[in-house]
C-alpha cells in the first residue's frame, strides 16, 4: 500500500472552510448551530459525498460520514473532529481533524486499500463551549456523559434552549438516540494541532498523546458589603472583590504547591457588581478551571481552595458559595494505538514523541466508549484560539499520513 496525501487539495479546502465565518479573516468566529454553522457543515457534507460516505446525522447535530467495510457488522474505526470556532478564532483548530481524517480515507482509497472494519468520520458537535458554555456538547451526549435533560437545562446568554437551537437546525430528533454503547467504535484517533509550544521548540513533527488532562470547573459567588467608595472607611468594609482577588490566588498557590507541571489552574471569569469605580463591591462572582492529568491530584487542589475559602470568609466576613459545574476524569490513550501509531511514524522516518494534552477534546470523552489516540502537530508559537492560529502545509500532510496509516492499521 503506497499513501499520498493531496496536500494542496486538503490546504485549499481548509482555506475554504475559514471563508464560512461571522467576522472578517483572517479571523475566524463560527458558533454552533448560527447560520454559518450551518453552511461549513454542509460544504463538509458535500466533500464527503464526494469521496462516496454515506452520511448520517444524529438528534445534536453529530455527523458521521462511513467508508464502508468488507465486515460492515464489526465496531468500526473512527476519526473525526470538531468545526465549530470560538470568536475571533484561527482556522486549524479542530478542522485539521476533520478535512485532514476525509484526506486520510480518500488517500487509502486511492492507494486501493480495503478496509476489513468500516472507517467513520465524525464532525462533533460544540466542542467549544460558546454557545452553551459547556464545551464537547456532542462527544459528551455520545458518551453518555450528559443526561437528555441537557435539552432544556442547557442555555445560551439570552435563556434559549438547546432544544430550541437543535429544532430550528433541523435536528428534531430524540435525545436518546445520540448516546453510542461501549464498543461501537473498535478505535477513535483524532488529528489536532498541538495548541502548545513543545514540538515546534523540539524540532519534532508528531506528538502522540499518551493522556488527556480533563477539567474540573467550578463557579464562585462572593457576597459582601457594598457602599460608598469615599463614605465606606476601611476597617468597616467586607469587599467581596478583594475576598475573589484572594481566592484566586489561593488558587495560583495551590497548584504549585503540587510541584508537577500538567497541574494547572485558572480564573478566567471575574464579575463584579456594581461595577462602578465609585462603589465598594457587593458581589463578585468567579469561575476557576482546574486540570490535571491526575484526578487525585487535581482533586487536592479544589479542596485547597475550598479550605481558603473557609479562611477568606471568616476573615473579610463575607459569605463564600461553590457550584461545582463538571468535574471530569482524564483519559489515558490506548497503548495499542500509540503502537499503531509510532509504527507509522517509524515507516515514514518522522520525528516523534509522547506528550501530555493539557487542552481537553472530544477524544477524551469518546475514551467512555472505546480505545482513543490523538496525533498532535506543530502549531507557530504554540498560538491556537487567535486569528494568527497556523499550522504549514508540511506539517498538516504528515499529520494526516500518520492517521491514514493507522487507520489502515486498525481497520483490518
Amino acid at each position: 500500500m503506497h499513501l499520498e496525501i493531496d496536500a494542496d487539495r486538503l490546504m485549499a479546502e481548509l482555506d475554504t472552510l475559514a471563508t464560512f465565518s461571522e467576522v472578517e479573516p483572517p479571523a475566524v468566529t463560527r458558533v454552533v448551530f448560527s447560520d454559518t454553522d450551518l453552511r461549513a457543515r454542509r460544504y463538509v457534507k458535500s466533500l464527503c459525498s464526494e469521496a462516496g460516505l454515506s452520511i448520517r446525522e444524529d438528534a445534536v447535530g453529530n455527523t458521521f460520514a462511513r467508508w464502508p467495510g468488507t465486515q460492515e457488522a464489526l465496531p468500526a474505526a473512527a476519526t473525526g473532529s470538531h468545526i465549530d470556532a470560538i470568536p475571533h478564532a484561527g482556522r486549524f483548530d479542530g478542522t485539521v481533524g476533520v478535512l485532514g481524517g476525509l484526506e486520510a480515507i480518500r488517500a487509502l482509497q486511492r492507494s486501493g486499500f480495503r478496509p476489513r472494519r468500516s472507517i467513520e468520520l465524525i464532525v462533533f458537535t460544540a466542542e467549544e463551549p460558546t454557545r452553551f458554555g459547556i464545551g464537547c456538547l456532542g462527544s459528551r451526549m455520545m458518551s453518555g456523559s450528559l443526561e437528555d435533560t441537557a435539552d432544556q437545562n442547557l442555555r445560551d446568554n439570552e435563556g434559549r434552549t438547546l432544544r430550541e437551537f437543535r429544532n430550528a437546525a433541523g435536528f428534531t430528533a430524540s435525545l436518546f438516540g445520540v448516546r453510542l454503547r461501549q464498543g461501537h467504535y473498535s478505535a477513535f484517533i483524532e488529528l489536532h494541532i498541538e495548541q502548545g509550544p513543545l514540538l515546534e521548540r523540539e524540532g519534532l513533527s508528531i506528538g502522540l498523546v499518551s493522556s488527556i488532562a480533563a477539567p474540573a470547573s467550578l463557579r464562585i459567588w462572593i457576597d459582601g458589603e457594598g457602599g460608598h467608595a469615599g463614605a465606606m472607611l476601611m476597617p468597616d468594609r467586607h469587599d467581596a472583590f478583594l475576598a475573589a482577588a484572594e481566592l484566586a490566588l489561593a488558587l495560583e498557590t495551590a497548584v504549585k504547591a503540587t510541584g508537577v507541571i500538567d497541574t494547572v489552574g485558572t480564573t478566567g471569569v471575574c464579575e463584579v457588581f456594581p461595577g462602578a469605580i465609585n462603589s465598594v463591591p457587593s458581589r463578585v462572582r468567579i469561575e476557576m478551571d482546574v486540570r490535571d492529568v491526575d484526578v487525585t491530584r487535581r482533586n487536592g487542589v479544589i479542596a485547597a481552595v475550598a479550605r481558603a475559602s473557609q479562611e477568606i470568609s471568616h476573615r473579610r466576613g463575607v459569605s463564600i458559595r461553590t457550584e461545582m459545574l463538571n468535574s471530569d476524569p482524564p483519559a489515558q490513550c490506548a497503548p495499542e494505538l500509540l503502537d499503531a501509531l509510532s509504527a507509522a511514524c517509524r515507516k515514514h522516518s518522522i520525528g516523534s514523541q509522547q506528550m501530555v494534552s493539557r487542552a481537553y477534546h472530544d477524544s477524551l470523552f469518546m475514551a467512555r466508549i472505546a480505545p482513543v489516540a490523538m496525533v498532535f502537530i506543530p502549531c507557530r508559537n504554540g498560538v491556537s484560539h487567535r486569528p494568527d492560529e497556523f499550522a504549514s502545509k508540511e506539517a498538516i500532510a504528515q499529520g494526516t499520513l500518520v492517521l491514514a496509516e493507522a487507520l489502515a492499521a486498525v481497520a483490518v
